[in-house]
């Protein structure tokens, strides 16, 4: 495959990152605004010697996805939120034993079954709560079309390295947005791949602690035993209730995630230097967002942009430094003010944190933003 220049809709971007990322198993069942991503697959997946399934239903979609992972084989699901509600228990079991896998989660509004065609952002604290129990999450929020393609090649390539679900949030909008990308030349594209356990299978322990944090997969047809649980286990793979073993097993999980928050970590930062009013945004919101600090500069106000495209872990100490001048923070965003408990909780002590809701089914504008930095703008200048 050589680099090629396609109109691409963002739906079929992230399929044809999941292919260009190794991706060669996909189960799904169709839910709009999603449907596309399985759609491409069938089509694609063939031609690569991959495996499309579609599923009787969500929950069936997750497990094979499970199944597929755990044979070996580079795997993901897409879905909205409906069905990634109905996902929940077995992405929790992917974190427990830890099966790489990519989920997809197109938003749409909601509760239940909500607006199936309309945007929302709504979806960000299910990713990173939504199922139960203490667990590593990684979550991305891609804003452009390339960004999908891009994101999820690098989804696939951090689920691979720690082990873990990796879930791709994304908006209606932009899984239907239509815009003119670059494809990457395969040969090109920085790929990571699972790391096999090696040596005698006599006595192996299947989640051995090791110096990253994260025990390498005995390969199918190795000859490793092992045994694969939801429940607590320990380095030999059998459940325990034993406090020691449990806190043991559990801290690892969660610190494979919070050692690597450098690897993991990305975001963007546009005239944050001396900004007085951040605004931090993500996805769709981000565009009206880049395009309001723009004209508030013009307008002479001080604006900057926080963009988080790894959502969780949420880049903390970048957030920090962005937010190092700012007297205010303005946080976008398409659902009741989600994200923006996150920002007070890491900046709310020092600096006022406002909302720019909307659950209208609709994006926000770039002119609502303006409106709202300028009337922060006032209050910090005391007019």
């Amino acid at each position: 495959m050589t680099a090629t220049l396609q109109n691409l809709h963002g739906n079929h971007a992230c399929a044809m990152g999941a292919i260009a990322a190794g991706c060669r198993f996909f189960a799904g069942y169709p839910i709009t605004p999603s449907s596309e991503i399985a759609e491409r697959m069938s089509r694609e997946l063939p031609l690569v010697g991959g495996t499309f399934v579609q599923m009787e239903d969500e929950i069936a979609s997750i497990a094979a996805v499970l199944g597929a992972s755990s044979g070996g084989i580079k795997s993901m699901t897409a879905t909205s939120g409906p069905g990634f509600s109905l996902k929940q228990e077995n992405i929790g079991l992917a974190a427990a034993a830890e099966i790489p896998c990519v989920i997809a989660n197109v938003m749409r509004g909601g509760p239940s079954t909500g607006t199936p065609t309309r945007p929302s952002q709504g979806d960000v604290m299910q990713a990173r709560w939504g199922s139960h129990g203490d667990r590593p999450v990684i979550a991305l929020t891609p804003a452009s079309v390339k960004e999908v393609y891009d994101q999820t090649i690098r989804a696939f390539n951090l689920s691979e390295r720690y082990r873990t679900p990796v879930v791709l949030l994304f908006d209606q909008v932009i899984s239907h947005l239509l815009e003119p990308i670059q494809l990457a030349d395969s040969a090109s594209l920085e790929l990571v791949d699972r790391q096999w356990a090696t040596g005698p299978s006599a006595g192996f322990t299947p989640y051995a602690s090791t110096e990253n944090g994260v025990p390498p997969m005995p390969r199918p047809g190795d000859g490793y035993r092992t045994h694969t649980t939801g429940l607590t286990h320990g380095e030999d793979g059998f459940p325990s209730q034993d406090p020691t073993i449990v806190t043991q097993a559990t801290q690892r999980l969660l610190d494979k995630i919070e050692h690597h928050r450098g690897d993991i970590e990305a975001y963007e930062c546009h005239d944050t230097d001396d900004a007085e009013v951040l605004v931090v945004a993500y996805g769709i919101s981000a565009r009206a967002a880049r395009a309001a600090v723009r004209e508030a500069r013009v307008q002479g106000i001080a604006a900057g942009l926080f963009r988080p495209i790894t959502v969780w872990p949420f880049p903390e100490d970048a957030l920090k430094a962005a937010a190092a001048k700012a007297k205010a923070i303005l946080v976008p965003e398409m659902n009741a003010g989600q994200l923006r408990l996150e920002i007070e909780r890491l900046c709310g002590h020092d600096i006022k944190v406002e909302g720019l809701n909307r659950i209208d089914g609709q994006a926000i504008d770039p002119a609502q933003i303006v409106h709202q930095i300028s009337q922060q703008n006032r209050e910090l200048a005391g007019k």
